[in-house]
């Protein structure tokens, strides 16, 4: 992992997993640090509240006088503040890096509570040990032992044949997570299957996430984020899982996302009707190319005025998941990508080996870059023929104003733009991904 000072970060440090709190209805998250995490936090993701989450997330207010005597006493009275002004279900610790120095034991903290038949979780997230998307997964696992593990007896192991736990978007770090959550719950259902998604207000809150052993089998979608959760539920409830290593956006990475998904559940046991099952997805796809195919006026016509290139700057698993779709199914060409996400060294061989796959013709060079400065400045210096498109956070928009490219803002932070249910996974993310290429292309005409 990169160390040191960098420019225009694109994600958080490790209490930026609160939000994965904030996700779960009803759940509230404890800051056991200093005032300025959750406002730091709420600023950077915006809308992102929640039930009580940003800044008004219960907060310790660790100050000097904690860190000389300890801020124990203080986090008790905090946490049990909440259960009398709130109304919840769960509440999950999350430690900061002023109490990670003094080393306040916020677990035995938590098991005082639950020991009284309280729902309190407790997780380490002090900022300068890792990001958000490595705690993300530690704040899941930490539930699930800590939480979900409680009422494990009566949420036989995998007792449900036909359900699923999914594992794919990180809540608000992902600005399209509710709306990609959605439609892989649509998809997955529509092949036979039960699907637990855990976050947002599609899910059961803590009930679903109590049901989560009931489950046969689990299913990231994930370059690399989450497989800690993948592998902590197999050695620990026997769940196998299939792993779809990028965003699959548009028909041909969704069929492949399905096929594997089919193989994979019947393996497993499931008993769903694989005709049934193919037969949905072909009717999704043949409704995607029926709107593909109405593209084709609009497309000869702008023919000499649209995009034919594009420079990604965004996570793994969206600069994989846009640049194939992109690729294949709209003709523009991914020249240089980053990667932003702070990507494990031990990550990059097989992202770089999955975004070659991508075309036999053509090299797609890609770079780890988690220095969004370094990444703008290298796209600064690149020349290729043709109109150019850059998808990337807020801070490109002036890059791509400077270059004459076109925009698309699609990743964090996002001030230029308002997402609220919006997918881009799946076949109606690919559809919605050309609307909004074509319609800021279009906005440009005179």
């Amino acid at each position: 992992m990169r160390g040191g000072v960098i420019e225009q970060e694109r994600y958080t440090c490790a209490i930026g997993a609160m939000q994965s709190v904030v996700a779960i209805p009803r759940t509230v998250p404890i800051l056991h640090s200093g005032p300025g995490c959750g406002d730091m936090i709420g600023g950077f993701f915006e809308r992102a509240t929640g039930y009580a989450g940003g800044s008004t997330a219960p907060c310790t207010n660790f100050s000097e006088k904690e860190v000389v005597f300890g801020g124990i006493d203080r986090l008790r009275e905090i946490v049990e503040n909440t259960f009398k002004v709130l109304d919840t279900d769960l509440q999950v610790i999350l430690t900061g890096c002023t109490s990670g120095i003094v080393g306040d034991d916020a677990d035995s903290l938590a098991e005082e509570f639950r020991d009284e038949g309280r729902p309190v979780v407790a997780v380490e997230t002090a900022g300068f040990k890792s990001s958000n998307f490595e705690a993300h997964s530690a704040v899941v696992n930490a539930i699930i032992d800590q939480y979900v593990d409680l009422y494990a007896e009566e949420n036989g192991r995998r007792s449900e044949k036909n359900t699923v736990n999914l594992f794919a978007s990180l809540p608000y770090q992902d600005p399209f997570w509710k709306g990609n959550l959605s439609e892989y719950k649509r998809l997955l259902e529509g092949l036979g299957l039960k699907v637990h998604i855990l976050f947002g207000p599609l899910s059961d809150g803590v009930k679903e996430w109590r049901r989560i052993p009931r489950a046969n089998c689990n299913i990231l979608v994930s370059p690399w984020y989450g497989l800690p959760i993948a592998e902590h539920l197999e050695a620990k409830y026997g769940q196998a899982f299939t792993w779809f290593p990028h965003i699959p956006i548009g028909a041909n990475q969704t069929e492949k996302f399905l096929s594997q998904v089919i193989g994979f559940v019947l393996a497993q046991g499931a008993e769903i009707d694989r005709a049934k099952a193919e037969a949905f997805v072909r009717r999704e796809s043949a409704a995607y190319y029926e709107e593909i195919d109405n593209l084709a006026t609009f497309l000869l016509e702008f023919r000499y005025g649209l995009p034919n290139h594009v420079h990604i700057l965004h996570d793994a698993g969206y600069v994989v998941g846009l640049s194939k779709f992109l690729l294949h199914e709209a003709g523009i060409v991914p020249k240089e990508q980053f990667v932003t996400d702070n990507t494990p060294e031990k990550f990059q061989e097989q992202i770089q080996a999955e975004l070659s796959s991508a075309s036999g013709k053509r090299e797609i060079p890609i770079v780890f870059e988690p220095d969004a400065g370094l990444a703008q400045e290298a796209i600064r210096k690149l020349a290729h023929s043709g109109r150019g498109l850059i998808i990337g956070s807020g801070w490109d928009k002036a890059l791509a104003r400077e270059k004459d490219y076109d925009f698309l803002s699609a990743a964090l932070p996002s001030p230029y733009r308002l997402v609220l249910a919006a997918n881009y996974a799946g076949f109606s993310g690919g559809l919605r991904v050309i609307e909004d290429i074509y319609h800021n292309v279009l906005a440009t005409y005179r």
